[in-house]
């Protein structure tokens, strides 16, 4: 599809509608004459209310709520022409219904890369120095009672926890957020091995996706999910990880089986992990088996999808929102996903 087409020759008035108030400050936009806009606000938006609220609108921002092919087929949606996503995943979006339907969907890509690295890091130093767990120790009395705690940073192979510069730190997908947790593992005087694609051969650079599974004493995903890593890591993989490994998932989920992933912490096949997403959102006891009683004495520590939460990321997005959206009018989009 072409996007270059100009856009102020179809119409000049935008109805733009905000679907999630997800940043601190309203974006304004500086559409050149003739073009003016309206923007529409909601705080939330369920998926039930999508055909009401994006009726009559052309531009419609989204961050979490889905875009299904009925949404996008839907004749309340006969004005769209454009889907602006505050985030890089799109895995939640009908691509191929918006690509049929001519709608553009742009992203905002690279706005919240040392946010979720940081996260990820972070992350790294709960598990393996298992920061919860101690402290539910000390807050209920276990450390007076007992008196001494330091075995409880011991693994399931019974050796104290490693320091950084023991660590061999794989990581899977190498884009910004790979690159930035590669930069600063380094810099904690981590080995890093870059995986390459699992069931292809080794290329250059990569370090083939087997190996990193069996030899990495930290894993960290940063991957899009996409067809090909669903369930990309499962009972196999966890058969093959070092007893002393933990692994963090900092980029969607589906991509880790949570069912294999428990059972794997339960038998002392992993000594942790740590996960910001989850196959279903938000995640419950009854959607996901990685909450609730049956984990609450693993070392797995779980966090509300806000690893990219930051200052920093409010500010790129905010900025790359505005750009992508005034690119469009003008009839240059860019950061185009369809």
């Amino acid at each position: 599809m072409n996007h270059s087409s100009n856009v102020s020759l179809k119409y000049h008035h935008h109805v733009i509608v905000l679907l999630e108030k997800l940043l601190p400050s309203t974006p304004l936009f500086n559409l050149p004459s003739p073009h003016t806009y309206e923007l529409r606000q909601y705080d939330r938006t369920h998926p039930n209310e999508l055909a009401d609220r994006v009726r009559g609108a052309d531009i419609i921002i989204r961050t979490v709520v889905p875009m299904t092919a009925d949404l996008v087929t839907n004749s309340a949606a006969a004005t769209l022409k454009m889907i602006a996503v505050v985030g890089s995943g799109t895995d939640t979006i009908d691509l191929e219904a918006c690509r049929a339907r001519g709608i553009l969907v742009a992203n905002t890509p690279h706005c919240n890369t040392s946010a979720v690295a940081e996260h990820a890091i972070g992350m790294y130093f709960a598990l393996r120095r298992q920061y919860l767990h101690t402290h539910r120790l000390v807050q209920t009395g276990e450390w007076a009672k007992r008196g001494m705690l330091a075995h409880e940073l011991y693994g399931p192979d019974r050796k104290a926890p490693q320091t950084c510069r023991d660590e061999i730190v794989g990581i899977l997908g190498y884009g910004g957020v790979g690159q930035k947790v590669a930069t600063m593992a380094k810099a904690l005087g981590m080995k890093v091995l870059l995986s390459g694609r699992k069931g292809s051969s080794e290329s250059p650079d990569r370090t083939p996706f087997e190996v990193v599974i069996r030899t990495a004493s930290v894993l960290i995903l940063c991957l899009p999910r996409s067809q090909d890593t669903v369930g990309y890591i499962s009972s196999p993989e966890f058969q093959a990880m070092q007893r002393h490994s933990v692994l963090i998932n900092v980029s969607r989920g589906g991509i880790v089986d949570e069912e294999a992933l428990v059972a794997a912490l339960e038998d002392g096949r992993i000594a942790g992990a740590a996960t910001d997403v989850f196959a279903k959102e938000p995640a419950s006891e009854e959607s996901s088996p990685l909450l609730g009683a049956r984990v609450e004495n693993l070392n797995l520590i779980t966090t509300p999808h806000t690893a990219w939460v930051a200052e920093e990321t409010n500010k790129n997005y905010l900025e790359t929102l505005q750009r992508n959206i005034e690119a469009f009018v003008c009839g240059s989009p860019i950061n185009c996903v369809v």
